[in-house]
């Protein structure tokens, strides 16, 4: 298809879209990895509240049983959460925008956070885990909004490097749950519930913050269909007063969609033309969960104990794990354009797999060997450097290249809601694994991360470097269907997942 290049001014990075950015990544996407760490600390502080308040209730002991279903709602009912909250993006982004989404959403992180705060003083668990569902929904809202808000903010040249703060910020919530918890800071037993209403601090400086500023022009002006409010917010973002070339392609962007219609999610799963497409995001968003990610944070703590790490030191271990974190989350940005996609998920779901058995060796004969828990913690803070550089970052990109822009969004949703189902899962199962299994239970993440990687070395192509064009090709062999491209004058046309516009071919998925 032959395009018609205009010369455009790369955009920079003003003032506006940078404290667009932090405000809303602080506000939003921190509380999504800071709600993933925060009861990992205090467990302890917070089951003795759990059963004094049963004790005082019942006037009897409260049973272990009992104990682990409460503990395990209480850490699964967050990513459950999740998963209603990504199954409201939709309807709320074009109802209320993008801005005015996330401004909503605060409530579902003030409220939590007093309902948390306020637990002790009611004599209550049953509020900390109706909380916990409504910091999910906060987090399933943020996780799919903050990178379509900044996405759509963000000027081309600049929309890969800012669409990489959400997931930062994320890792820097967790490190910060983590310094938190730190014994002698407020991972003590008068300090877990202040720990846990904190998260309502973001969210009110994002409420206060972000109406001052601009809205997505994209939304504005084809949504909204309000052409002077998209121009004003354009110059408040771009820092400049022409803003027309930008509008105009806001413009051929919008006839586009219009002709190829918007999927929904049911739609999308009767399409022959999307199937492996489909059936890769779900492998990739249940590997990237069911890999044990999630049971390293929310039961680091334990993972260390029973390493044999002395019951003091252990905060300060799972702080180095949060750090790694954050640094190979940074060094991520840069990973991921030298060496593509296809090879960091096969690295890091590599490196986990091995990570997982070798765990599981190391603490069978930890009591055997002196260095066994060094080798141990080695085996946590190598997964997590695995996981921070591929299985984490990379099935979001994927998804984003090997979609076109009808069929994203309820592609988008449906790997949503797979991660978090899949979250969901290992967060209640886990315990109750751990119990029966012991150290055998890291095998079966081994497993899944071997079974992942096998995937996508069979069937994930590599998209780095390729056009659109090009990956709808590899998938449609895959998929056994034709990509029939033809000049078509006048007219639009769809035809097993190929669509041919007037004086051109264009060819998307």
């Amino acid at each position: 298809m032959e395009i018609e290049k205009t010369t455009q001014r790369k955009g920079r990075l003003t003032a506006v879209l940078a404290l667009a950015t932090l405000i809303s990544t602080f506000g939003s996407s921190f509380q999504y990895g800071y709600n993933v760490a925060v009861v990992n600390s205090p467990a302890p502080f917070m089951q003795k509240f759990y059963m004094d308040a049963y004790l005082s209730r019942y006037e009897e002991a409260m049973d272990n049983n009992l104990l682990t279903l409460l503990w395990s709602l209480t850490v699964s009912m967050y990513p459950l959460g999740g998963f209603f909250g990504s199954l409201m993006v939709g309807p709320l982004v074009n109802t209320l925008g993008r801005k005015g989404t996330l401004l909503i959403n605060n409530v579902f992180s003030i409220v939590p956070a007093v309902m948390m705060g306020l637990s002790e003083m009611a004599n209550s668990y049953e509020m900390i885990i109706v909380a916990r569902i409504l910091v999910g929904i906060c987090a399933g809202l943020s996780s799919n909004v903050v990178p379509m808000y900044l996405g759509e903010l963000s000027p081309k040249n600049l929309r890969g490097a800012i669409g990489i703060v959400p997931q930062l910020f994320i890792t820097i919530g967790i490190l910060i749950a983590q310094v938190f918890g730190i014994r002698t800071i407020l991972g003590n037993a008068k300090g877990w519930p202040i720990m846990l209403a904190l998260t309502g601090v973001p969210a009110v400086l994002e409420l206060l913050l972000l109406p001052f500023f601009p809205e997505s022009p994209r939304y504005l002006l084809i949504q909204r269909r309000d052409e002077d409010a998209a121009r004003k917010a354009l110059r408040q973002v771009r820092g400049w007063d022409d803003v027309d070339e930008e509008l105009h392609e806001m413009r051929v962007e919008d006839q586009s969609e219009k002709a190829e219609g918007r999927l929904s999610v049911l739609k999308l799963l009767s399409l022959r033309s999307l199937r492996w497409q489909l059936i890769s995001i779900v492998v990739m968003n249940m590997g990237q969960q069911l890999s044990g990610v999630n049971a390293i944070y929310y039961y680091a703590d334990n993972i260390f104990l029973s390493a044999g790490v002395k019951e003091n030191d252990i905060q300060f271990v799972t702080v180095g794990t949060g750090s790694v974190n954050v640094f190979m989350t940074i060094a991520a940005v840069f990973i991921v354009e030298a060496s593509g996609r296809k090879l960091l998920l096969l690295l890091g779901f590599g490196i986990c797999c091995v990570a997982c058995f070798v765990l599981t060796i190391a603490l069978n004969f930890q009591e055997g060997l002196s260095w066994m828990p060094y080798a141990s913690i080695a085996c946590v803070i190598i997964y997590v450097i695995g996981h921070a550089i591929g299985p984490s970052p990379i099935p979001y990109v994927i998804t984003a290249e090997i979609f076109r822009q009808s069929s994203r969004p309820a592609a988008f949703m449906l790997a949503g809601s797979v991660h978090w189902l899949s979250n969901f899962t290992v967060g209640l199962v886990f315990p109750y694994l751990e119990q029966g299994l012991g150290p055998y239970s890291f095998v079966i993440f081994g497993v899944i991360c071997l079974l992942t990687l096998i995937y996508i070395g069979v069937i994930i192509p590599e998209t780095k470097n390729k056009t659109f064009l090009e990956i709808s090709h590899l998938f449609a062999k895959r998929n056994k269907v034709e990509i029939v491209v033809e000049q078509v004058e006048g007219r639009e046309l769809d035809h097993r997942g190929c669509r041919e516009e007037e004086g051109g071919k264009e060819t998307g998925f």
